[in-house]
C-alpha cells in the first residue's frame, strides 16, 4: 500500500533528534501501523546552547533535514507534516532569557520553513506534555490500547497500560494509569482514546534530569567546600581531576540561586575521590524529603499516589543501567543490585574505567553520580520497593521504534488516535483472508474430487 510519512525533530537540552516516520496511506486512523522509518543525530549541542547565536541552531538542523530530503520520497514531501518539539534545555532558557528563547525558536522555525515538508510548527512542551506524550508512545507501540485480529477486525486487548518514565538532560518525567485520587488537579490527564477513557497521573521535576543534577551536585560540594582552590568530589573516579570555572556551573536557572559572590571565571581544580558512600550522601540533598502537604508525596512537596503495575524507564534510564549490565557485568533486578553497581562504579579508578569502556570516555566520569541518583529517585523519590522495582523495564525501544514523546506527539497533532471506538469495519485484510479461503476450499474440494475421480477410474479399469 502507498505511505505516508511525518517527521518530529526532537530537541532536548543536550542534543536533538529528528525521526521520520511512516505509516499505510489508507489507515491514517489505524494503530500500530506507525512505525520509525528512520533517524538521525543532530551534530552539536542542543538548540537551547545557540542562545547567544540563535541562526546556528537553526543551521545546525541542515544535515539531518537534508537525509530527511532523501529518505521520504519526492512525491510524498508536500505532504508530509513536519513538528518541532523543544524540551526542558528551552524550558530552562525561556525561564532564564525570554527574548534569546523566541530568537532561537524563530531561527529553527525559518530553516524548517525553508524545506519542501508541511511545516507545522517549532515550540516549547510542557514537563506533562511530554510526560504525557512518552506514556502514549510506548503504550500504543507495545498495543496496549488497541489492536488488530488475526482477520483484521479491531481488539482491545484489556490489558494494563504501562508507566513511563523518561530521564533527559534537563527534566525527568514520570507517568502512569492510577485509579487512585490525584489530589493534585495540575498532575491528572484524562484521555480518551479508541472509547476508552484513561486517568493519568503525571509529574515533571525541571532540574532533574542529568545534565542538570551533575551541575546542582557541582554546586552543591563547591558550596560545602567553601569554593578553595581544590575541591574533593566523592563521585567522580579515583586518579581524575579537572579544573573548571564558576560560570560552567552557574550558567543554569537550576543553579543560580545557589550562585556564589566570587567572579564567575575564577578556576577551581576538582579532584575524583571515588566514595559510593560520601557520593549518595550529597546526591540525596538535591531532593527535599521534608515537606508535603498532601497525604503522600515523592519529593519537593510533590504529590505522587502509589505506583502501580509494569513501568518502562527510557532515554538515560536505559543508558545508565545498560552500562550497568553490559560495562560493569552487573545484573539489576532489584534496588539493592543498583545500589551495589553503583558503589561499585564509584570505587572504580579513572584508569580502570577508560580500560573497560575507552569508547564512552565522555560519560565515563558521571555514571556513578548517575546511578547514584536513579536509585534514590525511584526509590527514595518515587517510593519503588523491592516488590515493585522488578517491575520496571529499561528499555530504548519497542520493536524498531524508539521511545519517547516524539510518536505520540504526532499520533496527537495528527489526529491519529481517535478518541471514540473505532468503527468494526474490517481492514483490507479481512478481504484478502476471505479470498485465501475461499481458494483453499475451493482448491481442496477439487482436489477431493480429482482424487475420488481417479479411484473410481483405477477401479474400473482393474475390473
Amino acid at each position: 500500500p502507498p505511505l505516508q510519512y511525518g517527521i518530529v525533530l526532537d530537541a532536548g537540552s543536550s542534543h536533538t533528534a529528528m525521526f521520520v516516520y511512516k505509516w499505510p496511506a489508507d489507515k491514517e486512523n489505524d494503530t500500530g501501523v506507525v512505525s520509525e522509518h528512520s533517524m538521525c543525530d543532530v551534530e552539536g549541542p542542543g538548540i537551547s546552547s545557540y542562545s547567544s547565536n540563535p541562526l546556528a541552531a537553526g543551521t545546525s538542523l541542515v544535515h539531518c533535514l537534508n537525509q530527511a530530503l532523501r529518505d521520504v520520497p519526492k512525491e510524498k514531501h508536500a505532504g508530509t507534516p513536519l513538528y518541532l518539539g523543544a524540551t526542558a534545555g528551552m524550558r530552562l532558557l525561556n525561564i532564564a532569557n525570554l527574548q534569546a528563547s523566541d530568537a532561537v525558536l524563530s531561527a529553527v522555525a525559518a530553516t524548517l520553513k525553508s524545506y519542501p515538508f508541511d511545516f507545522r510548527g517549532a515550540k516549547i512542551l510542557s514537563g506533562e506534555e511530554e510526560g504525557v506524550f512518552g506514556w502514549v508512545t510506548a503504550n500504543y507501540l507495545l498495543e496496549n490500547f488497541i489492536k488488530r485480529g488475526w482477520l483484521g477486525e479491531w481488539i482491545q486487548p484489556q490489558k494494563k497500560t504501562l508507566g513511563a518514565m523518561d530521564f533527559g538532560g534537563a527534566s525527568t518525567q514520570i507517568t502512569f494509569e492510577t485509579r487512585d485520587t490525584i489530589e493534585d488537579p495540575r498532575n491528572e490527564v484524562m484521555l480518551k482514546l479508541y472509547g476508552q477513557v484513561y486517568k493519568v497521573y503525571t509529574h515533571s521535576f525541571l532540574c532533574y534530569g542529568r545534565d542538570q543534577v551533575l551541575k546542582r551536585l557541582l554546586s552543591k560540594l563547591l558550596q560545602a567546600e567553601s569554593y578553595r582552590a581544590t575541591v574533593p568530589h566523592p563521585c567522580w573516579p579515583t586518579g581524575y581531576h579537572k579544573s573548571l570555572s564558576l560560570s560552567s556551573v552557574y550558567d543554569s536557572p537550576c543553579t543560580e540561586k545557589e550562585r556564589p559572590s566570587l567572579a564567575l571565571n575564577t578556576t577551581i581544580t576538582v579532584v575524583g575521590t571515588g566514595n559510593g558512600s560520601l557520593c549518595a550522601l550529597h546526591v540525596s540533598k538535591l531532593f527535599d524529603f521534608t515537606t508535603c502537604s498532601f497525604s503522600r508525596c515523592s519529593f519537593d512537596g510533590i504529590f505522587q499516589p502509589e505506583v502501580s503495575g509494569n513501568f518502562i524507564a527510557f532515554s538515560a534510564f536505559f543508558y545508565t543501567v545498560d552500562f550497568i549490565q553490559t560495562v560493569m557485568g552487573r545484573p539489576v533486578h532489584l534496588p539493592s543490585d543498583l545500589k551495589d553497581a553503583a558503589e561499585t562504579i564509584c570505587a572504580t579508578s579513572w584508569s580502570e574505567l577508560l580500560q573497560k569502556a575507552p569508547k564512552l570516555e565522555k560519560r565515563l566520569l558521571d555514571y556513578c553520580a548517575v546511578s547514584t541518583f536513579i536509585y534514590l529517585l525511584t526509590t527514595k523519590g518515587y517510593n519503588f520497593n523491592n516488590h515493585s522495582f522488578p517491575n520496571i523495564a529499561f528499555q530504548k525501544k519497542a520493536g524498531e521504534t524508539s521511545i519517547g514523546w516524539a510518536l505520540g506527539y504526532m499520533l496527537n497533532l495528527t489526529n491519529m488516535i481517535p478518541a471514540e471506538k473505532p468503527s468494526s469495519h474490517k481492514s483490507m485484510l479481512y478481504n484478502y483472508w476471505v479470498i485465501l479461503i475461499l481458494l483453499f476450499v475451493v482448491t481442496t474440494l477439487t482436489s477431493l474430487v480429482t482424487a475420488v475421480c481417479l479411484l473410481r477410474r483405477s477401479k474400473s479399469s482393474a475390473i
